[in-house]
């Protein structure tokens, strides 16, 4: 079974220097019927003008995944991290007991280009952390490659929950299949261009959660970059 949450559907604001779309329930914008997927909570596809940014703020008991489509985001936080993330990175930050930190677009000139992603830790009051791991594209070029994972498996970053985040760069012609064991799910995001899944045409922005279902194929259709969530 597959239930697709189309780009255009998405909660959107505009604040000049934040241009956002919400795949779930997020700050004003809020549906019932899209609160989140299992552990899943929240996709924010956010694009920040240059030199501008969230200052200082707190979070706790929140896994979070941030993945830079385009220039060039700079991260700081309250456990003495500073950092650079661009694409290709993936930065996981847990939260757990309390931690504060900064994103801000590091070009004077040009605008940032990311995906913030929420996960509902397994248990509450995990000990704050931090970890950022560079995945070449070659290692995503027509196939799905682990970048996050509970046990922190093949160089992946770990993270405090039973879930399994992939990631995939197809063009035209290229195509991977991912076995969905039983009783799992799977949340595909479309970050850029355009793939199909399970013979169904997705573009940049659109979502499908996925359930019921023993195999997905993931085809490329035109410079496609997907996120392949695999929760309990």
């Amino acid at each position: 079974m597959m239930h697709f949450r189309p780009a255009k559907e998405r909660g959107h604001a505009n604040h000049g220097w934040l241009d956002t779309y919400h795949s779930f329930s997020f700050a004003d914008y809020y549906d019932p019927r899209h609160m989140g997927f299992r552990s899943l909570r929240v996709i924010n596809e956010d694009r920040v003008a240059a030199s501008a940014g969230f200052p200082t703020h707190p979070h706790r008991d929140m896994e979070i995944i941030t993945y830079v489509l385009e220039g060039t985001l700079q991260h700081r936080d309250s456990m003495g991290n500073g950092s650079l993330i661009r694409p290709g990175d993936v930065q996981r930050m847990s939260a757990g007991t309390g931690v504060t930190h900064s994103e801000f677009n590091a070009s004077e000139t040009d605008p940032v280009h990311f995906l913030q992603i929420w996960i509902l830790p397994e248990r509450a009051g995990i000990e704050p952390s931090y970890e950022q791991t560079f995945f070449d594209p070659s290692e995503k070029r027509g196939r799905l490659r682990l970048v996050a994972s509970r046990e922190g498996s093949e160089g992946s970053v770990r993270v405090h929950q039973d879930l399994k985040l992939f990631a995939g760069l197809f063009d035209a012609g290229e195509a991977a299949d991912y076995p969905l064991a039983e009783g799992r799910h799977a949340w595909l995001q479309v970050a850029k261009g355009r793939v199909a899944v399970n013979g169904k045409e997705l573009e940049a922005g659109d979502g499908v959660a996925i359930g019921n279902e023993s195999q997905l194929r993931i085809e490329g259709r035109q410079q496609g970059e997907v996120l392949l969530f695999d929760m309990a």
